[in-house]
């Protein structure tokens, strides 16, 4: 008798648990991550022949709540059409009754990767802005995120920033079109169908979200009181997130744009995302920024580095005229 090694069993075991995709278009590669309560997997699509992730229940859903969020969120991102948000390209139900959706496949690497990367802080701003611009789309639509967070950003190989896991997104104030109802295996599922008990997000006393990064009303689970100031606190987050990744100390204004944005009273904080990335974008620009008022000595420091080079130019043409001034008048 022949006895499997331990290595042996666990490869068998995770063949086992893979999702069964026979009689579907798509051929499934390798599983490349978890987010929510679903698995992503690398896959082929057999009839366009490209790559794409299939994102799949965990487990089969009897009760079908699970199933209609994981839907929820593929309809959301297939509202959210802008180039930071992954685009949604099928949906449907496997043999056992879990369902999938298939979206692009983003080749890259998580914000919170990004140590040991060359990026300046000049770059990962630039990132951080587009990020802000993302949300605010998101906003504009309708469509909180709740789940901001520097593993739910990806930036793609050749430079593109998406927001990924909209899984616990939040629809303010639901119209007919947004709260349409899915059609899954011809019985109807809405679209706003709650999830199980301890995820409920209709009810107050909810919480949902990444602790450090929840806004203070959405960790006391005051669900009524969110608004697009509750995914801004999550943007200041990340941003105190990238500023103590510096090897110093941040800069000033760098560091009260994200105390503003994380204020504890939302009256405090920027009114919208978009606010935010425009603080951001002035301080890369050498202007002053709303969050961090400034005297006269900080406006000169302010303009001094803002035009160095040129500073630079000036004393060092004035110093040669001087040196020259002094050698002929030998």
């Amino acid at each position: 008798m022949s006895w499997l090694s331990d290595e042996a069993i666990s490869r068998l075991q995770a063949a086992s648990a893979l999702p069964d995709f026979a009689g579907t278009r798509y051929r499934l590669m390798e599983r490349v991550g978890s987010g929510g309560m679903g698995v992503v997997y690398l896959a082929k699509d057999a009839i366009l022949g490209r790559r794409v992730a299939l994102k799949v229940l965990d487990f089969p859903d009897a009760s079908g709540e699970l199933a209609a969020r994981l839907l929820r969120e593929a309809h959301i991102l297939a509202t959210l059409e802008h180039p930071g948000i992954v685009p949604v390209h099928d949906a449907g139900t496997l043999s056992d009754g879990r369902v999938f959706y298939a979206m692009k496949f983003v080749e890259g690497r998580r914000f919170d990767h990004l140590e040991g990367q060359k990026d300046t802080l000049f770059d990962r701003l630039r990132i951080f802005q587009r990020i802000c611009d993302t949300v605010a789309f998101a906003h504009s639509r309708g469509v909180l995120h709740r789940d901001l967070k520097p593993g739910n950003v990806m930036v793609g190989s050749f430079g593109e920033v998406l927001v990924m896991d909209w899984g616990v997104a939040k629809i303010l104030n639901p119209t007919p079109e947004s709260a349409r109802e899915l059609v899954l295996d011809g019985s109807t599922v809405p679209a706003n169908a709650s999830p199980t008990p301890p995820l409920l997000d209709t009810a107050h006393g909810a919480v949902l979200g990444t602790v450090g990064y929840m806004s203070p009303e959405q960790s006391r689970g005051e669900i009524e009181h969110l608004d697009a100031r509750s995914d801004v606190f999550s943007l200041g987050a990340i941003l105190q997130y990238l500023l103590s990744s510096l090897a110093g100390s941040p800069p000033r204004p760098l560091s009260a744009i994200a105390r503003k944005a994380m204020a504890p009273d939302r009256d405090g904080r920027y009114a919208s995302s978009i606010a935010l990335g425009q603080d951001i974008g002035s301080y890369l620009d050498g202007l002053p920024v709303s969050a961090y008022p400034e005297n006269i000595f900080r406006k000169m420091e302010r303009w001094a580095s803002r035009y160095r080079l040129a500073i630079i130019l000036v004393l060092t043409y004035l110093m040669v005229r001087a040196l020259l001034l002094l050698w002929f008048r030998r």
